[in-house]
């Protein structure tokens, strides 16, 4: 693809996760170019600029001698470069390499087109800087995950090229690249942004809308387990409240239970109403999609904004220090996501109590064949309970928190990236709630035989037979669940039940 400064989740997905090349469009360099003209104009004519020929945050009143400005850059990535724990994954690196380079291709930020083109080298050789995950506070921006990641373009750092660990300055060696000298500007521009968080958000977003999707086939799998009424995932019934996330879940449920012998087999029961877990899906499943479809607004924006301070207005003729970095809008995002997934797993693993409890389900207790002597899925539930437990407690908002930094000159911060991290373990607990909800509606179902369930339930259910087979007696089932949580992650659950349906919401 060719980077003009705005990317959407699509392409994004493309580079960061299929390694698709990138490349800068010649309008964008043009455009960088000009900021590029304006600096280097205004360096020339000595007026103080921030972080051009200033010292940083609290520092801003010192002024560096232009002698010193190259110098000044540089230290300002040593400097910086002190996050803490475990590396970020290399898809979350890959992401903060593309939308730094689209943000500067705004042309905004006053570097020179070499150093993004850098970062797109970066991209396109599959030279991943080791960012450590902890240390940012969102504000400004994520100064030290990202001078992580721009470390290396100076020959500094750490790297992860073809599968091994090493310096950046040995791997630029190996890959023909000589280290950049930053000038006037660009040490700021780099590191002044939003992208870490940005990165991991709309990597979640991504994930999310596959989830989501699923979360719709384990409902559907586990009506037909539990013989749940149909009758509530009319289409008039979620026309009278209108939210959008309710009518696409409500829609899927029909898809899914399409042609259903179990439904038929019990029209005339004495049942009056299901569980809310049952017959509430479209309005919680749907308050989740809602919530995610605005995170997804808010991503798109911030992919395609200046996250730059100061931003270089240079057709205006003008250079303006504001709050851009500032990470809020994301943070505020992120807690929204944390809190929506959350909830998909805590209703999901309702609906797992409900298909084991044989007071509530009328099948075999925990659904073991020789219940007693084997426990069947008993176990299950508790872990199911104990990742929504902590769900609860990863949902507790970041984004209320704030931590004076440089000396109180950064009096209020985001904490978006933390928002984020956090976001991300929710969604991975809430993959093995769903996982375990397939595992036992599955189990369930083999109970009803020979009757045969909705279509796409039974595509779904065919599949995830694949991966865990029917439980005769006990056995060891995480790999089992470990398999199925991957195809879940890989969309192939959804897959299936697509291509007997169609396309789902």
């Amino acid at each position: 693809m060719e980077l003009n400064g705005k990317v959407g989740l699509e392409a994004f997905r493309l580079v960061v996760r299929e390694g698709a090349p990138v490349s800068l469009a010649p309008e964008a360099k043009k455009r960088i170019e000009q900021g590029r003209t304006f600096v280097e104009e205004l360096v020339r004519e000595g007026a103080p600029i921030y972080g051009v020929n200033t010292g940083f945050g609290r520092m801003a009143q010192v002024r560096i001698p232009n002698s010193d400005l190259k110098l000044l850059q540089r230290n300002l990535l040593l400097s910086h470069a002190i996050g803490v724990g475990e590396p970020f994954p290399p898809e979350v690196v890959r992401g903060m390499l593309l939308l730094r380079a689209a943000s500067l291709a705004l042309g905004y930020s006053g570097v020179r087109p070499v150093v993004v083109e850098r970062l797109l080298e970066f991209l396109n050789l599959g030279i991943h800087p080791v960012v450590p995950s902890q240390g940012s506070v969102g504000a400004s921006g994520d100064l030290a995950p990202l001078s992580h990641m721009c470390l290396p373009l100076i020959g500094e750092g750490e790297v992860e090229y073809r599968g091994q660990s090493g310096s950046a300055s040995e791997v630029l060696k190996q890959a023909k690249l000589e280290p950049l000298e930053l000038e006037a500007k660009e040490g700021l521009a780099l590191i002044n942004g939003t992208q870490a968080m940005a990165s991991l958000l709309a990597l979640l977003v991504i994930d999310s809308e596959t989830l989501l999707k699923t979360a719709d086939i384990a409902a559907a799998m586990s009506v037909e387990a539990l013989k749940g009424s149909h009758r509530p995932f009319d289409d008039a019934v979620a026309r009278l409240r209108p939210h959008p996330g309710a009518i696409q879940a409500s829609g899927n449920m029909r898809q899914l239970l399409l042609d259903s012998e179990i439904q038929r087999s019990h029209l005339d029961c004495d049942k009056v109403q299901d569980p809310y877990s049952l017959r509430a899906v479209p309005q919680v499943h749907g308050a989740s999609r809602d919530a995610i479809a605005h995170v997804r607004d808010v991503i798109l924006r911030e992919m395609q904004s200046v996250t730059d301070n100061p931003l270089v207005l240079w057709d205006q003729a003008r250079v303006v220090s504001a709050g851009n970095f500032h990470g809020q809008p994301l943070a505020l995002a992120a807690d929204y996501a944390g809190i929506a997934l959350s909830e998909i797993a805590s209703i999901s693993e309702r609906r797992i109590e409900q298909m084991l409890n044989p007071s509530l389900s009328g099948l075999p207790a925990f659904l073991a064949e020789g219940s007693g002597l084997n426990s069947g899925l008993m176990i299950s539930q508790y872990t199911a309970a104990a990742l929504v437990s902590e769900n609860k407690v990863l949902a507790h908002p970041a984004s209320v928190d704030s931590i004076p930094t440089s000396a109180n000159q950064e009096d209020h911060v985001s904490m978006g990236t933390i928002a984020c991290r956090k976001a991300r373990a929710i969604f991975e607990n809430a993959l093995w709630v769903l996982a375990i909800e397939l595992a036992s509606a599955a189990q369930a179902l083999d109970f009803h035989a020979p009757l045969r369930p909705g279509k796409g339930v039974e595509a779904a259910y065919h599949r995830i037979r694949q991966v865990v087979p029917h439980l005769d007696r006990d056995r060891y089932l995480k790999p089992e669940l470990s398999r199925l949580r991957e195809l879940i992650r890989s969309g192939e659950v959804v897959k299936v039940a697509e291509d007997a349906v169609g396309k789902l919401a």
